[in-house]
């Protein structure tokens, strides 16, 4: 009998579950950040402009894919590598917006403000059913305090880039794992 070397030997342990179990940690990650948001918006006045309500479907769009993707993994490959290929996807929507915003804070001079984009988000039907999620109220520019030393656009873009890295760790989950 020969030794298995550790490329060989199935996935055990954190980074095992980790890689069994990666687009339902996205999928925590993600409503946790929404969770974050709407405290923000209601609890503390922190109203969301139209490059934050986009990146919040962002995150509910990563939320669901992932949450699909992690509850169908055993179905079978192309079904996981379609919905972690969602994930990441929405992910990298999200953080190009959130890039986006932090372009438009750190010119001023360039508003998303009150524009056709605000007008047009908020018209939407989806929009019209969840005003506390996804209206668009606020400016892009509003100089907001800092959170953990960081502007919340900064905060999006890591987050969703995190999400994305961790979209692609999921592998199938084995029925009868070791």
């Amino acid at each position: 009998m020969t030794a298995q070397t550790s490329l060989q030997r199935p996935m055990v342990g954190l980074s095992g579950a980790l890689r069994h179990h990666a687009l339902l940690l996205v999928f925590v990650i993600a409503v946790s950040s929404l969770a974050g948001a709407l405290y923000l918006q209601h609890a503390l006045d922190w109203q969301p402009c139209p490059l934050c309500v986009l990146q919040r479907l962002a995150f509910v769009a990563v939320a669901v894919f992932a949450l699909a993707g992690w509850l169908l993994a055993r179905s079978s490959t192309g079904v996981l590598r379609s919905f972690k290929g969602l994930t990441l996807l929405s992910a990298l929507a999200g953080a190009a917006t959130a890039g986006r915003h932090l372009w438009v804070k750190a010119h001023p001079a360039v508003s998303c403000g009150i524009d056709p984009l605000e007008t047009a988000i908020n018209a939407q039907w989806w929009v019209q059913q969840l005003p506390w999620l996804l209206k668009a109220d606020g400016l892009c520019f509003t100089p907001l305090p800092p959170l953990l030393g960081l502007q919340l656009p900064t905060w999006s873009l890591l987050v969703l880039l995190l999400m994305a890295v961790l979209s692609l760790l999921q592998t199938t989950r084995q029925s009868n794992p070791i």
